[in-house]
């Protein structure tokens, strides 16, 4: 998952519960100019039963402009049940700093041998085809992967490529909804897993990590809009809004 010297923090308090009944009602209502939705999934879709990707990456750092990815997961549910579970170690072509290796146990001995991203692309495309791409903190796995894209000279941009491949594409981000909806929970993936009683072993490894995040967002799912366009367009404020309310809580704390 996060990998580097610091791990984002998933604890501070929003102080906002999910409002509940009006957004719940979303499929009667759903608008239809929600902006990074997935070309060929309609708005009103009941998300919770599509067919959707959970993706996880490993990598040297936080910074995708000089660090690589070393290791992806990729998890796929249909109708709410989970379907597959792929891992890839990759070779980063870069050495993996210590403060990396000490949070997902990687090291450069495990990767001498592994395959470079570009050898392995067009196998893990095949898993994210006609799928919706959902991951933890999804803006840091979707920045790594458009990155790994920009490096290799592929497009992400047309409604042709699968959905987590096009840039203007909101990921579904079940961090987003933990922090709303268990705003006195840890929402780090261990802890909101430990909290639903979600099994995650061998933690800050790639599909490990992936799986669990799917089972917590459809744990999840019976307190979220019902359908893909109101999931987005809630999802998108709420975001925003927990940016604004992390660096606050970020300026009193230090």
């Amino acid at each position: 998952m996060r990998s580097g010297q610091v791990e984002i923090c998933g604890c501070f308090p929003t102080g906002r519960h999910y409002p509940g009944i009006a957004d719940r009602l979303a499929k009667a209502r759903v608008s239809m100019d929600v902006r990074g939705l997935a070309s060929g999934f309609e708005a009103d879709l009941e998300w919770a039963t599509a067919s959707f990707a959970v993706i996880d990456f490993e990598t040297t750092g936080l910074d995708p402009a000089v660090d690589r990815v070393l290791e992806m997961g990729i998890v796929t549910f249909d109708d709410g049940v989970q379907t597959g579970s792929h891992n890839w170690l990759i070779q980063p072509t870069i050495p993996v700093p210590e403060e990396a290796s000490k949070v997902h146990g990687i090291t450069d001995e495990m990767l001498a041998d592994q395959p470079r991203f570009e050898a392995v692309w067009a196998e893990m495309r095949a898993h994210l085809e006609g799928r919706l791409p959902v991951a933890y903190n999804a803006g840091f796995d979707k920045k790594f992967l458009l990155a790994e894209l920009e490096r290799m000279g592929e497009p992400t941009w047309g409604e042709a490529l699968p959905p987590a491949m096009q840039a203007d594409v909101e990921w579904i981000d079940p961090l987003v909804w933990i922090r709303e909806l268990y705003p006195d929970v840890s929402a780090k993936l261990g802890n909101i897993c430990e909290h639903l009683g979600i099994t995650l072993d061998d933690a800050h490894r790639a599909a490990n990590d992936a799986e669990a995040t799917g089972k917590v967002l459809l744990s999840a799912g019976p307190q979220m809009p019902a359908t893909y366009g109101e999931l987005i367009r809630v999802q998108v404020r709420y975001a925003a809004q927990q940016d604004v309310d992390f660096a606050i809580w970020r300026g009193r704390r230090f």
